[in-house]
């Protein structure tokens, strides 16, 4: 079968395709023909070895300290059952189904565990819309309704509005009830109000402590700022989120457990069976909706991290087999 591989960290060019042997399933795994996969942030951060803040020493040594471990990347997927390892009951042949990966999803054929994070498609979601689903929305659910634990009513700012996270969380933050403001580029802000934001910010405007306004949850998907920036435009009972721990968070986060009323706070989305169920309930409901900005088939996997790293992106990259 045909895969992406990269036997060494750098920039998209490091990613090649190649033939590899076709993976079998064992014990309590599947086997998947893989319809579409996302190249995600994290898949960035992956290839090149640059993981941010005081994640790079704990991501080297996951992932590989001097080289990748794992020879094929690849994080989110979607696609079809084609054979089922001894014990798996939950899937059969033939189910399509979408998720997350350790690794290994930019291929032809994938192997996951079936406790994977991973459900079957609800009627009507596209194999190709499903790849992309898993990793913004994912992450914006877990962020809202588990760290900052959003209420119907509260006021809601999310930075970074119409990037991968961003998007979703614009759309999940409306669903339960949040008044939302998104902060992008004044070429985006068609599109954000479209997804749910009752306001929309530039993003090169005044910083936020001098704009007046005044929320309960200010959550950074783009790594732009810090709780010390954004204080002042927090509530007395705000929350400030962030995707990006640095030291400069771990102390915010330790100093405002201990004293105040606003917080600084930090999670790790990993994903499970369940949320990705709740995802796709969820987009049956009509509250999340992805965007795919190109699609390229997997040989042109350099060419999709590089377009994944473009300025002004606006939705996600997918690549077929």
């Amino acid at each position: 079968m045909q895969a992406a591989i990269h036997t060494r960290y750098g920039a998209p060019s490091v990613l090649t395709v190649a033939d590899v042997p076709t993976p079998a399933p064992r014990a309590g795994e599947l086997r998947l023909k893989v319809a579409a996969s996302a190249v995600t942030q994290g898949d960035a951060w992956i290839r090149g070895g640059d993981f941010p803040g005081v994640g790079w020493l704990p991501g080297r040594l996951m992932m590989g300290l001097f080289k990748p471990k794992q020879r094929v990347p690849g994080t989110t997927f979607s696609g079809t059952v084609e054979a089922v390892g001894p014990g798996v009951q939950a899937f059969a042949v033939g189910d399509r189904v979408f998720g997350l990966a350790e690794h290994g999803a930019h291929a032809e054929r994938l192997v996951v565990k079936a406790d994977a994070p991973m459900a079957r498609l609800p009627q009507g979601l596209s194999l190709q819309d499903a790849a992309v689903l898993p990793y913004g929305a994912l992450t914006a659910l877990h962020f809202l309704t588990q760290i900052g634990r959003v209420q119907a009513g509260e006021r809601v700012l999310v930075v970074g509005a119409a990037g991968e996270v961003g998007r979703a969380a614009v759309q999940l933050a409306q669903h339960l009830g949040a008044v939302v403001t998104g902060v992008c580029r004044p070429s985006q802000f068609a599109e954000v109000r479209a997804l749910g934001a009752a306001h929309v910010i530039d993003r090169d405007g005044p910083p936020l402590a001098r704009r007046g306004a005044r929320y309960d949850i200010i959550f950074d998907t783009a790594g732009v700022c810090g709780f010390c920036d954004v204080r002042r435009a927090l509530a007395p009972r705000g929350r400030f989120m962030t995707l990006h721990l640095g030291v400069g968070v771990l102390v915010q986060m330790a100093l405002t457990k201990l004293f105040g009323r606003r917080r600084a706070l930090f999670g790790l989305a990993l994903g499970s069976a369940a949320q990705v169920a709740e995802l796709a309930g969820l987009w049956a409901a009509g509250a999340v909706r992805p965007r795919v900005a190109h699609r390229l088939p997997l040989t042109a996997i350099a060419e999709a991290h590089a377009r994944r790293a473009a300025r002004g992106l606006t939705g996600s990259v997918l690549v077929t087999p």
